[in-house]
């Protein structure tokens, strides 16, 4: 097979050649200029002879040196052509174990691009290859894991929209074949499956505006007390509709923190709202914050429906439902722990869940750093 002058193969294999050509060309250019000198030496050591020079007798037999010459020629030659053989047998081996990984490599590259992410590279003997592969593997299943985030989103939103879309449609074609009756239940079902229709689609902008555009943060120096009271003050009339207590424990002569103050405010007021949905009533929401080494640590826990281990890494991502056949008007769209991990994030903070397990409450909490 003839391999393209541009191909990484050739190049090593031609660049082997090179490195062998020197040496031997090395090694026949010092063998000629050093023999007779070191004949000559030898020749003098048995005593048959005195070393050769200038103006000096004694040189050795016009005989004996063409044959020693003729014979290092030869051994030079016999000696150079297993050489080459050796080392082209070895380049070629080399070259494989370099070039080969690469084409895998290259192939596996255009295998992703063409959108199937399930192939992965084998690792080879070579570290720094070794490397390489491992990267591009772990690129290869973030990527799948991306697609298989997004297909679900799809579905997650077709899904959401289906339900109060279809439910519409029933009452309105109910309506105008006069089936329905359109008293005041009526409508007031109509606008609230048409306001969670608009739930929905505004939580999917503020999901996109935190996610996939530039996010604008007005960043100034927050007090931790202020977040929290402002975030109770908006949702503590809910608090108590539903029958929970909600206490507030905020740590004495805290810094003052570096946050957007309407983004901090959306973050923690998300994670309130997801306590309040998920906690029966009666029981207790607690609202906690400490200094914790160069941030501020909010911490919002309830006794609610609380969390199972598998479930605790995937929570904040986006229309993660633990339970699969809650319906959303309990809870909610499913895209607000999403958007209070990426405003954290954001701000320079890191979001983070324990619970003890199912039944048994969990701790939602963010940092901020200190101003």
């Amino acid at each position: 097979m003839i391999l393209p002058l541009r191909s990484l193969r050739a190049r090593l294999f031609i660049a082997h050649l090179l490195v062998i050509a020197i040496g031997a060309v090395t090694l026949v250019a010092v063998a000629q200029l050093t023999a007779p000198s070191i004949l000559d030496f030898h020749m003098a050591m048995m005593g048959g002879h005195q070393p050769m020079g200038p103006g000096m007798s004694g040189v050795p037999d016009a005989a004996v040196r063409n044959a020693f010459q003729g014979s290092l020629n030869q051994a030079l030659l016999v000696a150079g052509l297993a050489a080459l053989g050796a080392a082209l047998l070895a380049a070629m081996i080399v070259t494989r174990q370099i070039a080969d990984p690469v084409q895998r490599l290259a192939d596996a590259s255009r295998r992703l691009a063409a959108g199937r992410f399930a192939g992965r590279v084998p690792p080879s003997n070579t570290t720094e290859l070794d490397l390489l592969t491992n990267a591009f593997n772990e690129m290869a299943a973030a990527l799948g894991q991306s697609e298989a985030r997004r297909l679900q989103l799809i579905g997650d939103v077709a899904h959401e929209l289906r339900t109060p879309i279809s439910t519409l449609e029933g009452y309105l074609d109910g309506l105008a074949d006069g089936v329905v009756e359109p008293d005041d239940e009526t409508w007031l079902l109509l606008r609230e499956e048409s306001g969670r229709v608009r739930r929905l689609v505004e939580d999917l902008h503020d999901l996109w505006r935190t996610e996939a555009t530039p996010l604008h943060l007005d960043v100034t120096h927050l007090a931790p007390a202020a977040l929290i009271d402002a975030s109770v003050t908006r949702l503590g009339p809910d608090f108590a509709a539903k029958g929970l207590r909600l206490t507030v424990d905020v740590a004495q002569d805290l810094p003052m923190v570096k946050a957007d103050p309407d983004r901090a405010l959306q973050a923690l007021t998300n994670l309130l709202g997801n306590a309040l949905r998920y906690t029966p009533a009666p029981g207790e929401v607690a609202i906690t914050a400490v200094r914790e080494n160069a941030a501020v640590r909010f911490s919002v826990h309830d006794t609610g429906v609380g969390l199972a281990p598998e479930h605790l890494d995937r929570v904040f991502e986006r229309f993660y439902r633990v339970d699969k056949s809650r319906s959303r008007a309990l809870g909610g769209s499913g895209v607000g722990l999403a958007i209070a991990r990426a405003l954290i994030e954001a701000m320079g903070g890191s979001i983070a869940v324990v619970s003890p397990g199912p039944n048994r409450g969990a701790t939602f909490s963010f940092t901020l750093p200190i101003a």
